[in-house]
């Protein structure tokens, strides 16, 4: 099943970073396929650097293999997400697509302003940045009380000190366990018996 994503909108933005576009244009031809399972697209790069929907028989040249738990993480700023996405084929092309992808800005703001007017478009990205920030502030929030909550009232996850003095007693275990090794080998050693 092909992924409902068109070239047209990530045109739109490839053409307000053109630096992008300069990038991807030296990978004229080539063919990116994505993969999301149920779902697979694949795009061709113009000699502009734009994008065109592929002929369903073009062989790929770089095959990037998302799951939908990852799309989600990569959503919500995970940066460690980018380093579980699986890619196969030519590497530099993979590169490139990943450096647009992790460095292209779409300036919403511009774009509303041509349907809403400056003024309105710039006081709707303005809310939209503190919802953010609020929505971001509050999960931080709740992940740290239940994390005080599990370290704390109903101790589920340790604590440093409580690791740092598990360590300490395995680390006097194994001492002691040593010793006691040493002391029945010498114990057992011809040496030893009358």
């Amino acid at each position: 099943m092909r992924l409902p994503v068109f070239p047209a909108p990530i045109n739109h933005v490839l053409r307000a970073n053109s630096w992008a576009l300069a990038r991807l244009s030296s990978y004229a031809g080539r063919v990116a396929r994505i993969e999301n399972p149920p779902f697979s697209h694949m795009m061709t790069v113009m000699a502009n650097g734009e994008l065109a929907d592929a002929a369903p028989d073009a062989t790929p040249s770089v095959t990037v293999r998302l799951t939908p738990g990852l799309v989600l993480r990569l959503l919500a700023r995970d940066a460690t997400a980018w380093n579980d996405i699986k890619v196969e084929g030519d590497a530099d092309f993979a590169a490139t697509i990943h450096y647009v992808t992790h460095n292209i800005r779409w300036d919403i703001e511009e774009d509303l302003s041509k349907l809403v007017g400056d003024i309105a478009a710039h006081r709707l990205v303005e809310t939209g940045r503190k919802l953010d920030r609020w929505g971001r502030q509050g999960a931080d929030n709740l992940a740290r009380s239940f994390a005080e909550y599990w370290t704390e009232e109903q101790p589920l996850i340790a604590g440093h000190a409580e690791i740092a003095q598990f360590s300490r007693e395995v680390d006097a275990l194994r001492d002691d366990v040593a010793r006691l090794e040493k002391r029945i080998e010498q114990l057992d050693s011809p040496s030893a018996k009358p």
